[in-house]
């Protein structure tokens, strides 16, 4: 935005020549350091109202660029994946700290405020009219495959393809860390479960392209199990 400010300011008066094309690669790089800067308050913000997401935006926007780049999406659509996904749950700075970190199963109206956060970071996100596809992103990224997900019960392709990478991605890091209502799921064992819910829960070529870094993202968190047990696992999910 600022770079174009300036770009318009200098038409009909002269050519930008070599200086002014620094400045505006100055201006552009300093906006971009801005632009995350925000994010990262906002992400640090919800990981002090919610001790127990602190890490998990970044590991879900990890696990998501890998598959958006495995899906071979590009340019600014990469980039609004890889921030939604950092910001996919800013909504549960709406929620209440004792139903965020509630141990036992959530009553009816506790569930109800947890269904209500993708929607709660879209009204945040979308003030910002930069931010609009990435608040579009953030809000289907609890709907399923088979349209029974929330908050509108969309499926298939008219879930966006953000949303539908970010739906995998935090289910494999939710199944494989600690939660206050269970353990942790053997990496061996969520692959499982990420194949039963394909074509259910999950698109199907994200959960395909899921299968082809499973070996990578095991191997990140020091996974136990042998190379070779991985690697029959991964075979008999195909």
């Amino acid at each position: 935005m600022l770079q174009k400010i300036v770009r318009v300011f200098h038409l009909g008066t002269k050519k930008p020549g070599a200086g002014l094309a620094v400045h505006c690669d100055a201006i552009e790089s300093n906006r971009q350091e801005f632009f995350h800067d925000i994010i990262e308050c906002l992400i640090a913000a919800l990981e002090a109202k919610d001790s127990y997401t602190c890490g998990h935006s970044s590991r879900v926007a990890d696990i998501s660029l890998d598959l958006a780049i495995a899906l071979d999406l590009k340019g600014a659509d990469l980039e609004n994946v890889h921030i939604a996904a950092h910001l996919h749950d800013i909504g549960k700075m709406g929620v209440s700290e004792n139903i965020l970190n509630k141990p036992g199963k959530l009553l009816f109206h506790e569930w109800a405020q947890i269904q209500a956060h993708p929607a709660i970071g879209y009204n945040v996100l979308r003030k910002s009219r930069l931010l609009h596809k990435i608040a579009t992103i953030v809000l289907y990224h609890h709907e399923r495959w088979d349209g029974t997900g929330y908050p509108e019960g969309v499926q298939g392709n008219q879930i966006p393809l953000g949303s539908r990478i970010i739906a995998v991605a935090d289910a494999v890091d939710a199944m494989t860390t600690y939660r206050p209502y269970r353990e942790p799921l053997s990496w061996r064992d969520c692959l499982q479960e990420l194949q039963i819910n394909k074509e259910k829960q999950f698109d199907p070529l994200v959960v395909e392209a899921a299968l082809e870094l499973w070996q990578k993202w095991a191997g990140s968190r020091h996974y136990q199990e042998t190379p070779c047990v991985m690697e029959e696992t991964i075979k008999s999910c195909s």
